[in-house]
């Protein structure tokens, strides 16, 4: 088991600053001088929150976000009396994870549509890869909170939580509370863009937000999908562009599964742990 605060890693003219992004000859250079095709540097720090069943902390660039798992008995009430278990998710921001200070939600008296978008999001993509009827009428809490938004809360939210999930169902199983490990695969996210006639993988908030398409891609370790968003945000893109978005997110995101693994170290049916 990995100690509670050891860090796995992934770590790889003049220009003239225009619209928040800097060029230099008609070409965007990014920050750190980062290739098109590169993940920002990412870690995952497993049991970071000592009292829950399953945490983590995962960092993607600037982009800082504890995931958390806690499982309870029961289960919603239109799956009471089903055999089968549930996965549920809440996301939020903490005031200052952005520049300016954003009020919490629980002040306006509701949720955002996009929080709400966010952690259904989540929800599914972990359920996509959980055996829910071995998990039995349990439900199991993912709570993503973001101490630092630099782009791509939700897709680094989705592949912490997989993480904090493996843990908190191996500690499940080691109280001999499940026999085997309810997990059927793995499952990891990243988002990619297209800015003027270049594509990018992992888009920081100054991209994203000058992106003219912007997808997050959510993808099983087995190299199924479970979920694609993809906006174009002025003019329509075709299907070439469509392709070699998803061709770059895929082994990206090959590339997080493997961390997962290595942190988690379950044994998945098939061979896919």
């Amino acid at each position: 088991m990995h100690k509670p605060n050891e860090v796995r890693s992934l770590m790889p003219s003049t220009p003239k600053l225009l619209s928040g992004l800097i060029y230099s000859h008609g070409k965007l250079v990014r920050a750190g001088n980062r290739e098109a095709t590169a993940l920002r540097p990412v870690e995952i720090t497993p049991h970071f929150i000592s009292s829950a069943e399953g945490s983590t902390l995962i960092r993607l660039g600037e982009t800082q976000v504890v995931c958390t798992a806690s499982v309870e008995d029961g289960v919603p009430p239109f799956m009471k009396g089903s055999g089968k278990g549930w996965i549920s998710s809440e996301y939020a921001m903490i005031p200052r994870a952005t520049d300016t200070r954003t009020s919490r939600e629980v002040n306006r008296g509701r949720q955002s549509g996009r929080t709400m978008e966010i952690q259904r999001l989540i929800g599914r993509s972990l359920r996509a890869i959980v055996d829910l009827e071995k998990l039995g009428e349990r439900t199991v809490w993912i709570d993503c909170d973001v101490i630092r938004a630099d782009g791509g809360t939700r897709t680094a939210s989705i592949t912490g939580s997989m993480v904090a999930l493996a843990l908190a169902l191996k500690k499940l199983q080691e109280m001999e509370v499940i026999k085997r490990i309810p997990l059927n695969d793995y499952v990891a996210a990243i988002s990619v863009g297209i800015i003027g006639n270049q594509t990018l993988l992992d888009l920081d908030y100054s991209e994203d937000s000058n992106a003219d398409v912007d997808m997050n891609v959510v993808m099983t370790g087995s190299g199924l999908f479970v979920e694609t968003q993809a906006t174009a945000e002025k003019d329509p893109f075709g299907g070439e562009d469509l392709t070699r978005m998803i061709d770059l997110a895929r082994p990206a995101i090959q590339e997080l599964v493997q961390l997962q693994k290595s942190i988690t170290k379950v044994e998945l049916p098939g061979g896919k742990g």
